[in-house]
């Protein structure tokens, strides 16, 4: 062989080479980006699930703060009684001294 085909040889070899080393670095790219995306998706993951506690939470404190606020004021008709349950059996008359109400 000739030093011009030793040159095409030694020159494709190169080539060859430098391509190799371009789809090594290009697949480690790809792979570097599905590690990282993978990464990001449990990460949106497990911010969604502390999110969605987090707000089933607040909305839980909510309702229970709205509830003490309906108590305090003796607006819950959920846990006013429908009798009287005095020990006397009277009816409230707030104009009865005797028999004053009790709710403040």
């Amino acid at each position: 062989m000739d030093s011009r085909g030793n040159d095409i040889t030694y020159n494709a070899g190169e080539l060859a080479g430098q391509a190799q080393a371009k789809k090594d670095d290009v697949m480690n790219q790809c792979q570097e980006g599905l590690n990282q995306s993978t990464q990001d998706s449990s990460y949106t993951a497990q911010a969604s699930s502390f999110l969605h506690q987090t707000g089933e939470q607040v909305k839980n404190m909510a309702q229970g703060a709205a509830e003490a606020v309906k108590n305090t004021l003796g607006m819950n008709t959920e846990n006013t009684p429908t009798t009287n349950t005095s020990s006397l059996n009277h009816p409230i008359n707030p104009s009865n001294p005797s028999n004053p109400s009790t709710r403040i």
